[in-house]
């Protein structure tokens, strides 16, 4: 069965032990390792691996020895609970023998939990656990963290009281840097709220944020709040040689400009902008001012639409640069 991205994090959070297994895919290996890494802890509890209830497996392993994925589980363990049998990185080679461990599975049997990266839609893989009555299939997406998955972290790190304008901070944070970066961020609050009973402040995550950010999408980020248009070409260039996308690149510009209007907005005169180009976004907000600012967020949201769209046959980086020189045309007035 195929599973929406809603309905992925609420099993995600909540997996069903008595299922035949999951296949979780995606192009950020990282963010696929973070929902791995929840879902057997949710499933099998801590330990499991010590207790001898989770055994690990390449699928480069599972391609050459078949009957490896089989026997691992029909496995019956000495100790109690859920098992499962995680297969990393597997790919369309190893698709015969994970189909056949599917088909061969009964109740009582280790749950079968595979990764892989990008799967095609006729993907065999793919196809066997969207097809099977008892499995499921997830598709993780590059797209930033939804507030209820920065709130799932913040409770599982023990930081419940967060208030509107820290969540708005760290909502920004998610966005701006890597899913990995960002548990550890989490992690390191929790480490230095320790003793602290007071609510989770601005000044925790300032001093817990990660001094930097992707640098080059930050440049062309700074180039266009700046209103300097005649230098995106050569930055977006770049980029591209990077190998930046043109999804990624909307995304970057829709939290950098929603941080700018959230600071433009700001009547506590402790507007939530972090990192190191801080004082430069604070100019940047005053300079834009709040409705400029909503002008630029529907022209980016509009252009994210546009990359998304089913039709679209318009090269992607060359909708991005065109409205990154609208925007900067737009801040020089």
């Amino acid at each position: 069965m195929k599973l929406s991205p809603r309905d992925a994090n609420a099993y995600f959070a909540k997996p069903d032990a008595d299922k035949t297994g999951l296949l979780i895919y995606g192009t950020d290996a990282m963010r696929v390792a973070l929902k791995r890494q929840q879902v057997l802890t949710a499933l099998l509890g801590e330990g499991a691996e010590e207790e001898m209830r989770l055994t690990r497996m390449g699928g480069s392993d599972v391609r050459k020895d078949p009957a490896l994925l089989i026997d691992a589980t029909k496995a019956i363990g000495f100790f109690p609970g859920a098992r499962a049998v995680f297969v990393e990185e597997a790919n369309e080679t190893c698709a015969p023998a994970v189909l056949a461990a599917l088909e061969g599975w009964h109740p009582g049997d280790a749950q079968i939990v595979v990764t892989a990266g990008a799967l095609k839609p006729t993907s065999k893989l793919r196809k066997a656990f969207e097809a099977h009555p008892q499995a499921y299939a997830a598709a993780i997406y590059d797209n930033p963290p939804t507030r209820e998955e920065i709130e799932t972290a913040l409770r599982d790190a023990g930081l419940a009281q967060v208030t509107g304008d820290v969540m708005a901070a760290l909502n920004d944070l998610a966005q701006a840097i890597d899913p990995g970066d960002f548990r550890q961020m989490v992690e390191k609050l929790a480490l230095y709220k320790i003793g602290d009973r007071e609510p989770l402040s601005l000044a925790d995550i300032a001093a817990c944020a990660p001094t930097s950010t992707e640098a080059d999408v930050d440049d062309v980020l700074m180039v266009v709040a700046e209103a300097r248009a005649h230098e995106i070409g050569p930055v977006m260039q770049k980029l591209v040689a990077q190998g930046a996308t043109p999804v990624g690149l909307c995304i970057g510009a829709m939290r950098h400009f929603r941080a700018l209007h959230r600071a433009a907005s700001d009547t506590s005169g402790r507007p939530t902008i972090f990192g190191p180009n801080r004082d430069r976004m604070l100019a940047q907000s005053r300079r834009w001012g709040p409705a400029k600012l909503e002008t630029a967020i529907t022209l980016l949201t509009d252009t994210d639409l546009q990359l998304r769209s089913a039709g679209q046959n318009a090269p992607g980086m060359a909708l991005v640069e065109r409205a990154f020189i609208r925007l900067a045309m737009l801040g020089s007035r």
